[in-house]
């Protein structure tokens, strides 16, 4: 299964998030952080120079490298429903939704909710950081 967080959270008895491969996570909304520990990874994985993987798979956003988009605004490799580098995905989405940025501000759950059809909008925001919480003490 593509998210490694599915099925972990649970509030009145459901899921708060449940992903439906969709690949909304993986379009647009600013690019996708890649560290340069990831980019090693990644192109270890598809057997590429890391050099040589950055010139064709990254550009600068912010000063940070992020994996490059396809002309439909998905990440470069989403292809078919699926990530070609699943396995060795960055740590921006292996965390998806439960990222560390909804401990600061948990309301950014709602706008998360209405770009993806997975995640459960009435969750109250203290529900959503112990979720973030506890799945990032599981992923340490």
């Amino acid at each position: 299964m593509p998210c490694d967080s599915a099925a972990v959270c649970v509030y009145r008895g459901e899921n708060i998030f449940s992903c439906k491969q969709c690949g909304d996570c993986c379009k647009g909304y600013g690019g996708t952080y890649v560290s340069r520990a990831e980019i090693e990874s990644i192109a270890t994985y598809i057997g590429m120079d890391p050099e040589r993987f950055e010139k064709k798979y990254c550009t600068m956003s912010g000063g940070r490298m992020v994996l490059s988009q396809q002309e439909s605004g998905f990440c470069v490799f989403w292809c078919d429903r699926m990530c070609d580098i699943h396995p060795v995905k960055p740590r921006m989405c292996r965390e998806w939704p439960f990222i560390r940025s909804l401990l600061v501000d948990p309301d950014n759950w709602q706008k998360m909710a209405s770009m993806c059809p997975g995640i459960r909008k009435e969750v109250p925001a203290e529900v959503v950081q112990e979720c973030v919480k506890s799945m990032l003490e599981r992923k340490a």
